[in-house]
């Protein structure tokens, strides 16, 4: 996800450099989206991992 993130950062870039400010906006507003998406997904998975909860849980016995 945070893959995808950086290249519609950087479509924007581009896009933004060309003049096509319509798609550069489009863009930016996508990589904003799945860049926070990422972060909230990256703090679920580190506060699960910290409870125990699934493999982490089956790995600490």
């Amino acid at each position: 996800m945070l893959k995808y993130a950086i290249i519609f950062a950087i479509i924007s870039l581009i896009a933004g450099a060309f003049g096509f400010t319509g798609i550069a906006a489009g863009s930016a507003g996508i990589a904003k989206l799945l860049f926070f998406v990422f972060v909230a997904l990256a703090v679920l998975f580190v506060v699960l991992a910290l409870l125990g909860v699934g493999a982490a849980r089956k790995a600490l016995r």
